[in-house]
């Protein structure tokens, strides 16, 4: 045994140690939003922030920088091991960029504008948020600059490098122009479109929260989420998390309404189809992680808008409903169904987009998160610069900035550089499910007879078991025959809301 594959062997060790730290700290997590009494907040905080504490110590040790050049030059590693020793050099890289003084720094500022947004939000005051958001910013803009010149990368791309790995702004910025100037007419064709159609009849409730969840269950089968490694829990903001063999996702139900937290239901399961579909052998190992937010977010999208949103799967999913809440009436007809999960509709606020105007929201929020990083605008200047796209490109202006510029938490909550992977993984959803359905002819009628086994088995192919080992472009590339291209998601929103 050489000494370079003593370097690597040790560094698998000390990467599966930090694995195991956050397997610990994804179970708590998912406690603290699902089961903990509200009692125990302070000694669950204490108990966490020690684990995580005890995880960056081991990510930043100095050691590791001696390890990774070492093992670097081991001719004899395979390409997954190669792999394994870029992802780990490249979470070593972001962890040991940013001197701890910065990071108490943000931390504190995150902790402070995030209480100020809720008030700010609250009485639509951005006035008042402004100081605590100006310190995020500046913090921001710090980490940028030291992460950046550890990456030799633009300030913004340092930020994006963190959820997608490798991500680089130049390319979205042509991805997303190119999307931005097809929205517009787009929305007006397929609202007018809308118009000729019956109008939508909502299925009446009150739906019961155990009927909605046994339908959601019997569903989640259907798709092939494990039960023997998973479950399904109730918070306040639905999510995926947990760990290893034993993912665990949340929705929320209105007894009013069922049709939100069903595909709720569903996005998550496609993310929990591709944490329980990572390669079993590099279970504790960064290239056994899936592949960045992109590649994530475009799983549960071909899940829930996709799949579950398509024609195919409404037909078979109609009679489960029906059965489920005793349902009777044109209202419960599959076609109806399929008109009111496509609804097009302009709006203010984001999370309630529906697929057709969603980008809008993402792409206006990556132009000026960029902007700001960059120094390109004063922050002073949001609310307005907010409202002009919003006027731009979906054709409404808030009212108030409650329903603008302070309507998300991930500017307040020191998340720079995420937004762009939500339209990216939209997507990259159409060009992998569109490859999926030319490799395998049977993907579309199994959706529609409740079979999604010809559709997950192509996934576990060709993203959920390659883990971390291609680089995004690359892992798409192979998947689909190209890198990202915007014309296969104009493709499918033109085929699914103006010609259907």
């Amino acid at each position: 045994m050489t000494a370079y594959q003593t370097a690597y062997q040790t560094l698998e060790a000390r990467f599966a140690r930090i694995a195991k730290l956050d397997n610990a700290l994804g179970t708590l997590q998912w406690d603290t939003e699902v089961m903990m009494p509200d009692g125990a907040a302070e000694a669950r905080a204490e108990t966490t922030a020690t684990l995580s504490v005890l995880r960056h110590e081991m990510l930043v040790a100095p050691e590791l920088g001696d390890l990774l050049p070492e093992a670097e030059a081991d001719n004899a590693l395979d390409g997954w091991q190669r792999a394994n020793l870029g992802e780990m050099a490249r979470l070593w890289t972001h962890a040991t960029a940013v001197p701890a003084d910065l990071v108490e720094a943000n931390s504190r500022a995150v902790s402070r504008c995030e209480i100020a947004w809720r008030t700010a939000r609250k009485e639509s005051d951005f006035a008042s948020l402004l100081p605590s958001l100006t310190e995020v910013l500046a913090r921001q803009r710090e980490i940028a600059a030291v992460k950046a010149a550890k990456l030799g990368v633009p300030l913004y791309d340092a930020l994006l490098d963190s959820y997608e790995p490798g991500g680089r702004s130049d390319r979205i910025d042509a991805v997303f122009e190119d999307l931005a100037a097809f929205l517009p007419g787009f929305v007006d064709e397929a609202l007018a479109h809308q118009a000729r159609q019956p109008a939508v009849e909502r299925p009446l409730g009150p739906f019961p929260v155990e009927s909605q969840r046994a339908l959601g269950v019997r569903l989640m089968e259907a798709v092939g989420f494990d039960f023997d490694r998973g479950r399904l829990d109730i918070s306040l903001h639905p999510f995926c998390g947990g760990s290893d063999d034993d993912v665990r996702i949340t929705t929320r139900y209105d007894e009013a309404d069922f049709t939100s937290s069903l595909m709720g239901v569903l996005h998550e399961t496609g993310h929990a189809l591709y944490e329980q579909g990572r390669p079993a052998d590099w279970r504790y190992q960064p290239v056994g992680l899936a592949r960045g937010m992109s590649m994530h977010e475009s799983q549960s999208l071909i899940i829930e808008m996709q799949a579950s949103r398509s024609r195919q799967f409404l037909s078979y999913a109609a009679p489960l409903m029906r059965d489920a809440f005793g349902g009777s009436g044109p209202a419960w007809e599959a076609d109806n169904l399929y008109r009111l999960y496509t609804r097009v509709e302009r709006g203010f606020i984001r999370v309630d987009a529906d697929e057709a105007t969603y980008p809008a929201h993402v792409i206006l929020r990556y132009r000026l998160e960029k902007a700001l990083i960059e120094g390109d605008m004063e922050l002073a200047d949001l609310p307005e610069a907010w409202n002009r796209q919003m006027t731009d490109m979906l054709g409404v202006t808030p009212p108030n900035d409650a329903l603008g510029c302070l309507q998300d938490i991930h500017w307040p909550g020191g998340a720079w550089g995420y937004f762009p992977t939500y339209t990216l993984g939209a997507m990259t959803a159409a060009q992998l499910f569109d490859a999926a359905c030319r490799a395998d002819s049977d993907i579309l009628p199994g959706i529609g007879r409740g079979d999604f086994a010809p559709l997950v088995g192509w996934l576990r192919e060709n993203v959920h078991g390659q883990g971390s080992r291609y680089a995004t472009d690359e892992l798409l590339t192979r998947a689909t025959g190209r890198p990202l291209d915007a014309e296969v998601f104009k493709r499918h929103l033109r085929t699914r809301y103006l010609e259907a």
